[in-house]
């Protein structure tokens, strides 16, 4: 576990090479960004560019060093080319989301992988939910299922509260993607794993039901 696989070497070096740019550049960063307004006026290619720019070198290096310890246990699992498919379709679900919950305010703007991150994350706690995993400052191992269902909790309370200047929204959807697309490659888990597979909808679910409910506003 933790090779550096080339798909994942290769997502660290776009992500590193757009984000220089844009550290450099600020027409460039300004220019891809994600951008309600922007977007909305045909722009939709910062749904994907918005992904690959960071604000600073502390932004990237946590997100990066976040997939770097959950990528292998995906590629193992589905080998590379479906790692990329998890890794884009999470990016743009937690776009996506983000668009559908900002979409009247047209001057909200973000950048980052994280949702293409938490999508890689969600799936390989799907994939190994028992795993032990520890968190900083904290000395005691956590189920992945628990951390899974504890982040998207916090995230749907971020998201209601305009926690911080986090774009908690996208981190929402890329956990969506990266959950129904594992369930799409590997559908078996619906039997083999489901009581987990249960569970860790039940965020994605009361999100959803929130929604509706209007109590996200």
């Amino acid at each position: 576990m933790y090779n550096l696989d080339i798909a994942t070497i290769a997502v660290i070096a776009a992500n590193i090479m757009v984000s220089l740019k844009g550290f450099n550049d600020s027409y460039f960063f300004d220019r891809y960004k994600f951008s309600i307004g922007a977007i909305k006026s045909g722009q939709k290619e910062r749904m994907v560019t918005s992904g690959f720019l960071h604000v600073d070198i502390a932004h990237l290096f946590f997100n990066m060093f976040t997939m770097y310890f959950f990528a292998d246990v995906v590629i193992s699992w589905f080998g590379q080319g479906k790692f990329i498919v998890i890794y884009f379709i999470s990016l743009l679900a937690g776009s996506l989301l983000a668009l559908f919950f900002h979409k009247d305010e047209p001057y909200y703007s973000a950048v980052g992988a994280s949702g293409a991150v938490t999508g890689i994350l969600y799936s390989a706690i799907l994939l190994q939910p028992n795993d032990s995993l520890y968190l900083m400052f904290i000395p005691i191992p956590i189920p992945a299922y628990v951390l899974g269902i504890g982040y998207l909790l916090y995230s749907i309370y971020g998201m209601k509260s305009r926690l911080g200047n986090i774009g908690h929204t996208a981190h929402f959807g890329g956990a969506v993607g990266g959950y129904a697309t594992t369930l799409l490659f590997m559908p078996s888990l619906l039997g083999t794993d489901t009581l987990m597979v249960i569970l860790l909808a039940i965020p994605i679910i009361l999100l959803f039901v929130l929604a509706k409910m209007g109590k996200l506003n």
